[in-house]
């Protein structure tokens, strides 16, 4: 799981700016959008839509946006007919990828992809090379100033698997089907968290010790991340704190 909260973050800090020009608002829209023609509008019996709803909203997604986007997904307004696509890759050093996209053009989508790989140092992987080095996990991030036994008592009870320390961030991770228990238990306790989110982690990692390595994947997976198709990027690295802090600059 290392490197997940730095990546995590750098994700965060970048938001920011994404959310000015737009990008950030337009995936989380297309993630609602989906979620509501997979399973319905629902808030309550719909545990993904719920999940995604609340992202946007942590993100300042204003609410209307968000019922607009929700509507369209149930088909009561017009809207584009998305499709999930996952990718595979390698990043330089032998990090792998997994790559989840939202697309209604998966020629468009592919060719970004392939393209962004291939032009820094990375390649395409054939379907089901990588896959199986990523489980898909909930995990919520608080900042390590939280006492540890309460966030502990709070988390465990609610059904998280584990609780580590992780740089600057405690790391509670949970089964998908009880991230929203625990998130919901965690806000409803006053405990203060960064990010919550469902992701893909790694149960196995590459380390990465070459600064010149670990700048090279870091920019890769930023760029890949910038494609307006991509939602997701997971990468299997181990790189220290310091040189993930330098890589990112």
């Amino acid at each position: 799981m290392s490197g997940h909260s730095k990546w995590a973050t750098i994700k965060h800090k970048k938001g920011a700016a994404d959310a000015k020009r737009g990008k950030l608002f337009a995936k989380l829209i297309k993630q609602v959008e989906v979620a509501a023609r997979t399973g319905g509008g629902d808030l309550d019996a719909n545990a993904t839509l719920r999940t995604m709803f609340q992202k946007a909203r942590d993100a300042s997604v204003p609410l209307d946006t968000i019922e607009r986007a929700v509507k369209r997904g149930t088909g009561e307004l017009e809207g584009v007919n998305y499709e999930t696509v996952t990718y595979e890759g390698y990043a330089p050093g032998g990090v792998a990828l997994y790559i989840e996209c939202l697309t209604d053009n998966r020629n468009r989508t592919g060719g970004d992809v392939r393209n962004t790989l291939s032009k820094n140092g990375g390649s395409l992987a054939e379907p089901g090379a990588v896959a199986w080095q990523f489980d898909r996990k909930g995990v919520v991030l608080v900042p390590l100033s939280i006492d540890e036994d309460e966030l502990m008592l709070t988390a465990l009870d609610a059904g998280a698997d584990d609780i580590v320390a992780d740089g600057d961030v405690w790391q509670v991770t949970t089964a998908p089907t009880d991230f929203n228990s625990v998130r919901d238990a965690i806000d409803a306790a006053g405990i203060a968290f960064d990010s919550a989110d469902l992701t893909m982690l790694p149960s196995s990692t590459v380390e990465v010790t070459d600064p010149g390595t670990a700048k090279r994947v870091i920019k890769l997976m930023e760029l890949l991340d910038d494609l307006d198709d991509v939602q997701d990027v997971h990468g299997n690295f181990d790189i220290s704190d310091e040189l993930m802090e330098s890589a990112a600059e």
